[in-house]
C-alpha cells in the first residue's frame, strides 16, 4: 500500500483501550505500519473528539498530560484543519452523501489530503465516497496481498505479417 491512509478517532481510541484487547491489537498494528511507511492521515476534528474520549469516557482513561502528548505526536501527519475548504466540502458530501454533518467532515477531510482509504468503524465497510474507500481496520488485514498476477511473454506469430513486404532503408543521401 502506497496510498494516504485516513484515521478516524475510534482507530486511535481502540489503540490505547485495555477492554477491547482484539480491536487493540489490531489497531496498534494498523498504525505501527501507517508510522513506518508515512502514510498517516487525520483532521484537528478527529484529535479533538480522540482528546475528548481518551480523558472522559476510555477507561482506564488517560490524563489530559498523557492525550494531549499522544495529539502532539500526530501533528507530524499535518492534520487536516478545520477551515472554509473542509466545510465547504463538507457541505457537498452531506448532500451528495446524506451523511451525518461529523461523518461529512471526516469523509471531506479525507478527501482534502487526497486518501484512498479511511479506516473508520463508524461507515460501512467498503463504501466509495469520491474516491476514498471506507474499510474497518477490523476486517482489513495490515498486510498488502501480493500481486495476483502473471506476466505472460507473447508468442512468436505464426504467419508472416501482412502488407507489401519491408525494403530495407537504403540510408542518408549521400
Amino acid at each position: 500500500m502506497t496510498a494516504a491512509v485516513f484515521v478516524d478517532t475510534n482507530v486511535l481510541l481502540y489503540a490505547r483501550d485495555q477492554g477491547e484487547p482484539v480491536k487493540r491489537v489490531r489497531a496498534k498494528a494498523w498504525l505501527d505500519h501507517l508510522w513506518r511507511e508515512r502514510l498517516g492521515r487525520t483532521s484537528i476534528q478527529v484529535l479533538s473528539e480522540f482528546y475528548y474520549n481518551a480523558t472522559r469516557k476510555l477507561h482506564p482513561g488517560m490524563t489530559s498530560e498523557d492525550a494531549w502528548g499522544r495529539i502532539q505526536t500526530y501533528f507530524a501527519w499535518g492534520p487536516q484543519p478545520v477551515d472554509q475548504a473542509l466545510l465547504v466540502r463538507a457541505h457537498e458530501v452531506e448532500q451528495r452523501y446524506r451523511l451525518s454533518w461529523w461523518d461529512s467532515m471526516v469523509v471531506a477531510a479525507a478527501q482534502l489530503q487526497d486518501c484512498e482509504l479511511m479506516l473508520t468503524e463508524d461507515l460501512q465497510d467498503g463504501t466509495v465516497f469520491g474516491g476514498v474507500t471506507v474499510r474497518s481496520p477490523f476486517t482489513l488485514d495490515v498486510r498488502e496481498p501480493a500481486a495476483a498476477y502473471a506476466v505472460t511473454p507473447l508468442a512468436k506469430p505464426r504467419h508472416r505479417p501482412r502488407g507489401r513486404p519491408r525494403r530495407p532503408h537504403p540510408g542518408p543521401p549521400p
